[in-house]
């Protein structure tokens, strides 16, 4: 008959890891409680997602070709992709994630309206998972309560899983971001047409940064700290919102949000046929805060492992077949962490750390390195001369922090 497989959650990992399983044929159940879901996110993707995902054209509001970085003391550093083909995708979420869901569904995955409450783990190696949900197929939020027994689960539903408390996947810690959608009158959206901001400073972020992305027609304004400053995060928002109160004068709040972000791997990602991808798992970067990318690309992972290790489905997989997507994920992405993870250290600490990151970001050979890696997931190592000059940039660069910090 073949493996059966859930996958909780419908978002960039959930849908993308339905979206392999359905194409090889594996009989697959894709939970979303909420169909028109719009996540907090500020909403960039890199280039390598475009086409990676075959993503459409249409799904992308805005292709930013210009980065202005603002320092604690106001200093503005432009930076700007030099190849006319390149650029960072700006989307709404709910605009994405409704394009993913509905293409996994059309390749086969079965998708069910519905919020699942309960994973019931079984008590052999054969035997199924029993997954306890509330149906909201008829429109109701209560929804009828019902239940499915599959071989796999695959948890892609978030920050807050129920899928990684369930399998006791253990905790992590974790940023809050808050973010406002604001509509703002023309000749203010036209000044972010291809320009998205980054904000630093004690005053918008002590541990993070501050944003202004554009989007459709209105800019997500937000910011982002650890959960230790969690009560502080009206007081760094109204910093992030006077920093830019000149770009956005006039503009109309159409959309407060707030969610949680991982700031490292859970410790167990895998728990006998149960995986976790994307924010279930804490594949969030440090630094940029990215997450969409590395969920999607996760998801994709674990399911192609998946299809790889059961034959298409035709045998049920062992926890060791599940954690080789671990062990192919850590190989391949173990060392961006770890760097994103020491800039953000280094970087992030204070304001006069913070001016000296806004400076080495307006070094042409820093920006060709760091866009490089943004846009395609790789980094090319610079020639032996660029690096020690990168590196004395550096060293330059946080001496003079100190006396430009405010």
């Amino acid at each position: 008959m073949g493996i059966r497989v859930a996958v909780v959650g419908s978002g960039p990992a959930g849908s993308s890891a339905a979206e392999t399983l359905a194409k090889a044929g594996i009989e697959t159940y894709l939970f979303e409680r909420k169909l028109d879901n719009a996540k907090p996110c500020g909403g960039a993707i890199p280039l390598c997602m475009v086409s990676e995902f075959d993503i459409p054209p249409e799904i992308v509001d805005r292709r930013v070709r210009n980065m202005k970085m603002i320092s604690p003391s106001n200093r503005e550093v432009d930076i700007r992709i030099v190849k006319q083909d390149e650029y960072i995708g700006m989307c709404r979420r709910e605009v994405l994630d409704g394009f993913l869901r509905d293409r996994a569904e059309k390749l086969g995955a079965n998708l069910i309206n519905g919020t699942v409450h309960k994973l019931e783990i079984p008590t052999s190696d054969t035997a199924p998972y029993v997954i306890h949900y509330a149906d909201h197929s008829d429109g109701s939020l209560t929804g009828e309560n019902k239940t499915l027994k599959v071989d796999v689960v695959i948890g892609a539903d978030g920050a807050n899983s129920r899928v990684a408390k369930a399998i006791e996947a253990g905790d992590y810690n974790y940023a809050i971001a808050f973010q406002e959608r604001i509509r703002l009158p023309e000749d203010k959206m036209a000044y972010y047409n291809d320009l998205a901001e980054m904000y630093v400073g004690d005053d918008v972020s002590p541990d993070f940064y501050a944003w202004v992305f554009p989007k459709y027609d209105h800019v997500a304004v937000g910011t982002g700290t650890m959960r230790v400053n969690q009560a502080k995060i009206k007081k760094l928002q109204a910093g992030i919102r006077a920093r830019a109160a000149r770009r956005l004068e006039g503009g109309e709040i159409i959309k407060v949000e707030a969610h949680p972000i991982p700031e490292h791997p859970r410790p167990r990602r895998v728990r006998g046929r149960v995986a976790l991808v994307g924010d279930a798992a804490g594949t969030v970067t440090k630094s940029s805060g990215e997450g969409i990318y590395f969920a999607a690309k996760s998801a994709r992972m674990c399911a192609e492992t998946l299809v790889e290790t059961t034959n298409a489905g035709q045998k049920l997989p062992t926890e060791d077949d599940l954690k080789l997507y671990i062990k192919r994920w850590d190989k391949q992405y173990g060392m961006t962490y770890l760097v994103l993870d020491l800039l953000q250290r280094v970087f992030y600490r204070t304001d006069a750390t913070r001016e000296a990151f806004v400076e080495m970001c307006d070094d042409k050979d820093v920006q060709k390195l760091t866009f490089d890696s943004y846009l395609y997931k790789t980094v090319v190592p610079a020639n032996p001369l660029v690096q020690m000059k990168i590196t004395a940039k550096t060293i330059g660069s946080l001496l003079r922090g100190n006396a430009l910090a405010p």
